[in-house]
């Protein structure tokens, strides 16, 4: 496929492209029906001289008011069951997948070991680049392999779970932000099941005889719903910091005053806080500045109370990573990009 076959659209509305629901305009759009496009949209923007940037789903982003480029949507869908063997099962789903729609697949289909990150926002090839998580799970637990673009080489890579870096909410597609695109994805998903049942709310389904991949489903989207605003609802990125990792002596001046304070310890002897609760006893839930504030239901979510802008977004997180770096000395990083 060239690049002749692509259609630009003028002054392309992304303002129910982001679950933040700013409104954002890009000078030219695409939307992209197959990965055979992507190469030929990194072309066509080369041609034009003009910048390009990818976009799935919006979740995990703030977009700015006006990009005086080209933005490609990833729609390209797509999901199969490559192999099924006694201790494994492989899955795979191209990019555009609705992440959500394609754990459901998977449960629906009677195999265990992404439901933990049930109804997380996004897209399928969103994913890996953050090394989403939740619940006690990630998706570097079971992934198996990549196919990806490489805007550098112009190549097409197959990649390992070893080449894809994964840490906390962080992979080489993160970090080498703009250079690779995914295009699909495969998950090794392991039989025979065992539930991941060591989260809060989630430990009172263990002992259960008839426990089901779509029972821990179902809890876990019953505690994301209870906890967490529908960004269809009230717009929001869900998560907006991560949860800081730090040196114990960090953590010493804030068990001291709240003993009971939330932290977890890492493999290399760190401490995991978290974000949350860091943002709320420092007053700041249910804090707005202006069309942009914290919601009341869950500190970490930051919200688009109507008309908010990147800039509006922005200032309200500038706000809070000061204030949480001058109430316990520690630094919050965010984790929607700004593009």
């Amino acid at each position: 496929m060239t690049q002749t076959t692509l259609s630009l659209i003028p002054d392309f509305d992304l303002s129910a492209r982001n679950t933040m629901a700013l409104q954002a305009r890009s000078r030219f759009g695409l939307v992209l029906d197959a990965p055979e496009e992507v190469p030929a949209t990194f072309v066509l923007a080369a041609e034009r001289g003009l910048p390009l940037r990818i976009l799935g789903g919006g979740s995990n982003v703030v977009l700015s008011a006006e990009f005086d480029g080209i933005t490609a949507i990833i729609a390209f869908k797509g999901r199969r069951i490559i192999e099924e063997t006694a201790d494994h099962v492989l899955v795979e789903a191209a990019a555009g997948e609705v992440w959500n729609d394609f754990v459901a697949y998977t449960v629906e289909a009677g195999f265990g070991g992404i439901e933990n990150l049930a109804l997380i926002p996004g897209t399928v090839g969103a994913a890996p680049v953050q090394n989403i998580g939740a619940y006690g799970a990630e998706i570097a637990d079971v992934f198996e392999s990549l196919t990806g673009y490489d805007s550098v080489t112009g190549e097409i890579t197959t990649f390992s779970r070893e080449m894809c870096g994964f840490a906390y909410r962080d992979s080489v597609f993160k970090q080498q932000a703009g250079r690779y695109v995914v295009l699909s994805l495969r998950l090794k998903l392991p039989k025979p099941w065992q539930p991941n049942l060591g989260f809060a709310g989630l430990s009172e389904l263990a002992g259960r005889d008839d426990l089901t991949p779509a029972m821990v489903m179902a809890q876990v989207i019953a505690l994301r719903q209870s906890k967490l605003p529908d960004w269809r609802v009230t717009p929001n990125a869900g998560s907006f910091f991560q949860n800081p990792i730090v040196n114990p002596a960090s953590v010493e001046p804030i068990l001291a005053e709240f003993p009971k304070a939330p932290n977890y310890t890492q493999p290399d002897g760190r401490l995991k806080l978290s974000a949350g609760w860091l943002i709320e006893q420092s007053g700041l839930k249910g804090f707005a500045m202006g069309p942009a504030g914290i919601s009341e239901r869950h500190a970490l979510v930051l919200i688009n109370r109507g008309g908010a802008s990147a800039d509006d977004i922005s200032a309200l997180a500038g706000h809070i990573k000061a204030t949480v770096k001058a109430r316990f000395g520690v630094e919050l990083h965010q984790e929607p990009v700004l593009l």
